[in-house]
């Protein structure tokens, strides 16, 4: 074969090689397309957890029997009943973590470099020409050494950091402001990993619970609820502690209204703890305070609106004729009178009736009708069960006739509500605070900084004609909100012109 033919003969094509698998998948996991796919999924997400009533909200129990069976069945299947606590929730978080993770580790060192470590000072006249915002001057009477040092001061009036670099005879004048604007985006990667990082170990390690706290009750447990599928479990939680409700109390627009919501201005609930390790611990919870002990947050979720009275005030008259004696008593305690009969508060029947057995009882929750129920003691006697009305009662009627040598009537009483529901969130490593206080308040910042702020660049290309003219080539741009930078630019490129 002559060496011609052999020049000719066609070479057999070379076949790119694929890049590896692990490298393909790293480069998809990392993607800005992904990471964006998840955004969208965690949001919706997000808006079914906030259509459908999570099993932890407070009149969950109404709400899911008002589904359908089917609807009870779908939901329960999917997990939409707690979807904060589902597995592909906590999936999703971890997945997008691992794309914010990779994307930051994929990118931050080109910007890092090229912002940071080896900026870009010096640029042609070709490329700063092909700028948007760009502009030619021309001086006839003006050295290279004069513009550059007007153009200079110019740019440090305008707030721009300077560096003057030489090349091949051309002389550049680099000035920027903002820098740090090329780091916005993973500062936001920060707080939302934060954010992602505090949710997570939350729902892994803590709990959300509500308690009933009346006044002189004592627990050492809390229940929980759970919906699988269509069917409800409820289950107990111990605490390492007990907890007694000494006092409720609700502060009342107007006093003389009923206790519902529209009528307070604020609930609060006080326990006493008894911690075999710790001690006791005297806790105050209002509405816009909660309260924190050892993890476990407590916050006031609701009243039960049925009247009671926090402290009553009784008015006795000596059956033997006299002046009255008053007497206060507070919910569940007991006082003495100057005999030592000894009176205790009891029961508050706030809508006063006679059932059908004849017994007494309360028709409604309002006050309509209050009567204190006593438990009264005299000196050396048996305890008597006493009624003390609000309203004047004829000698002659049984419940308001005499005992035990007084006239009883109920003078005042400050109302309360028979009982408060205190929620219960345990966070041992307290990440969700970490996550709301630092995380969320850094996100917001983060993304006004991100999207309030620029990074601006402007070169100057300042070269010597053979004319002996001085030409500068101006030009500029920002990263973000390009047409405000326009008109700065525009105002730095006036103020070279008037040098």
């Amino acid at each position: 074969m002559s060496a011609a033919e052999e020049s000719i003969k066609p070479r057999p094509a070379v076949t790119r090689k694929s890049a590896p698998l692990l490298n393909r998948f790293l480069d998809f996991v990392s993607s800005v397309r992904f990471g964006v796919v998840q955004l969208c999924v965690l949001v919706v997400l997000a808006l079914i957890g906030m259509l459908v009533l999570q099993q932890n909200v407070e009149g969950f129990d109404a709400y899911y029997f008002s589904l359908t069976p089917s609807e009870k069945v779908v939901f329960g299947y999917l997990g939409f009943f707690d979807i904060y606590h589902s597995w592909y929730f906590n999936l999703l978080l971890l997945t997008l973590s691992l794309n914010i993770i990779l994307a930051s580790i994929d990118r931050f060192p080109s910007v890092w470099k090229g912002y940071f470590q080896r900026p870009k000072l010096k640029a042609t006249r070709g490329w700063l020409l092909a700028r948007k915002d760009n502009e030619t001057i021309d001086f006839a009477d003006r050295s290279v050494d004069e513009v550059k040092d007007s153009i200079q001061k110019k740019l440090k009036a305008s707030g721009y950091k300077t560096t003057v670099t030489e090349d091949n005879g051309v002389t550049f004048v680099f000035g920027e402001r903002g820098r740090i604007n090329r780091l916005g985006a993973y500062i936001v990667h920060v707080f939302l990993l934060t954010l992602f990082l505090g949710h997570f170990v939350a729902l892994q390690t803590g709990f959300d619970a509500d308690v009933r706290m009346t006044p002189g009750a004592t627990t050492t447990q809390i229940q929980l609820i759970q919906f699988n599928l269509d069917k409800k479990e409820r289950f107990n939680v111990n605490l390492p502690f007990s907890m007694e409700c000494t006092d409720v109390q609700q502060r009342l627009i107007d006093e003389k209204g009923n206790i519902d919501v529209s009528n307070t201005l604020d609930w609060r609930t006080q326990l006493k703890i008894e911690d075999p390790t710790y001690g006791t611990t005297i806790a105050d919870v209002s509405l816009n305070k909660p309260y924190s002990y050892r993890g476990y947050r407590f916050f006031q979720a609701q009243t039960i609106p049925f009247g009671h009275a926090r402290t009553i005030k009784l008015e006795l008259t000596p059956q033997g004729g006299g002046q009255p004696i008053f007497a206060d008593v507070n919910r569940n305690g007991e006082t003495s009178l100057p005999d030592g009969t000894k009176v205790e508060f009891n029961e508050f029947m706030p809508d006063f009736t006679f059932g059908a057995d004849g017994k007494p009882d309360t028709r409604t929750g309002e006050y309509n009708n209050p009567v204190a129920v006593l438990n009264v003691t005299p000196p050396q006697g048996e305890r008597t069960r006493v009624f003390a009305f609000a309203q004047k009662l004829a000698d002659n009627m049984p419940v308001g006739a005499p005992k035990l040598g007084y006239k009883w009537r109920l003078a005042e009483f400050e109302k309360s509500p028979l009982a408060h529901i205190l929620s219960i969130k345990y966070d041992p490593f307290e990440a969700a605070f970490i996550a709301w206080y630092i995380g969320g308040f850094g996100l917001i910042g983060a993304l006004m900084f991100v999207f309030f702020l620029s990074h601006k660049r402007v070169w100057a290309h300042i070269e010597k004609r053979e004319d002996g003219t001085t030409e500068v080539v101006l030009a500029g741009e920002a990263n973000r909100n390009q047409l405000a930078f326009g008109d700065k630019f525009k105002k730095i490129t006036e103020d070279v012109r008037s040098i």
